[in-house]
Parts: C-alpha cells; sequence; structure tokens
C-alpha cells in the first residue's frame, strides 16, 4: 500500500511541474532527485558508522532530551 501511495504522489506532482514549464519543473524537480540522493547519502553514512562500531554523534537535541530526562528521574526518586 505504501507503494502504491509513492506511486499515486510522484505521478501527481510530476503532472504538477509539467504544469510550471520545462525550466522551472525542470529545476523543482532537479532539486527534489538531488535532495533524495544527498539525504540518502548521509543515511548510507550513518548505517555505516553502526554497523562497524563507530555511532554518530548525538545531537544537541538528543543530549538535552537525555539530561532533561534524567534530571526528571532524580527529581521524582527524591519525593
Amino acid at each position: 500500500m505504501k507503494l502504491f501511495t509513492a506511486i499515486l504522489l510522484s505521478t501527481i506532482l510530476g503532472y504538477l511541474l509539467l504544469f510550471f514549464g520545462a525550466f522551472v519543473g525542470g529545476l523543482l524537480a532537479f532539486g527534489i532527485v538531488l535532495g533524495v540522493l544527498i539525504r540518502g547519502l548521509m543515511l548510507l553514512d550513518d548505517i555505516h558508522k553502526i554497523i562497524t562500531g563507530k555511532k554518530p554523534k548525538k545531537s544537541a537535541l538528543d543530549e538535552y532530551l537525555e539530561e532533561r530526562n534524567r534530571k526528571e528521574k532524580a527529581a521524582n526518586f527524591k519525593m
């Protein structure tokens, strides 16, 4: 079902890009394809780091959430 939805949405996006004209539609399509490829390479790099044992660095948000959870647990424990 997800594959069918992706095909349907891609078809609709293709028709919308055709309405913008060849130049603008081509630029938008190129940007979408390039963005997907770059994101895919980033995800493959993260998977490679996990498999080889080198975990990717945590983001500042992940570190903040872990610290907040530790503080909340410590506050609940004191009660």
